[in-house]
């Protein structure tokens, strides 16, 4: 099986370092699940992302996995300062494609 995050679509493999760096954080968060959130919707939307949702995206990951993915799931509430386009374009995205952007 190949690695998901070499496998999305950019086969010219011309993506700059920051959103390659991005992309492996998105993959390598600590929790497999988050790994499949984060991950599943960076592969399909990297290449696509303006200035700032790059930076959104990069606050996100700095944020507590255990924290995160309870505010992804609707566990717990997501507090003002997190929320912000890019979150509900990752929330969007998982509810039109299923988990971990797989379509249904």
């Amino acid at each position: 099986m190949s690695d998901p995050t070499t496998s999305n679509d950019n086969p010219q493999g011309d993506r700059d370092p920051r959103r390659k760096k991005i992309l492996f954080r998105c993959w390598h968060r600590g929790m497999k699940e988050m790994d499949l959130l984060l991950g599943g919707f960076a592969n399909a939307q990297i290449d696509t992302l303006s200035e700032p949702e790059l930076l959104e995206l990069e606050h996100l990951l700095t944020a507590h996995d255990q924290d995160l993915y309870a505010w992804m799931t609707g566990r717990k509430p997501l507090p003002p300062e997190w929320d912000g386009p890019l979150y509900r374009q990752i929330i969007a995205y998982h509810e039109a494609s299923g988990p971990a952007g797989f379509m249904k």
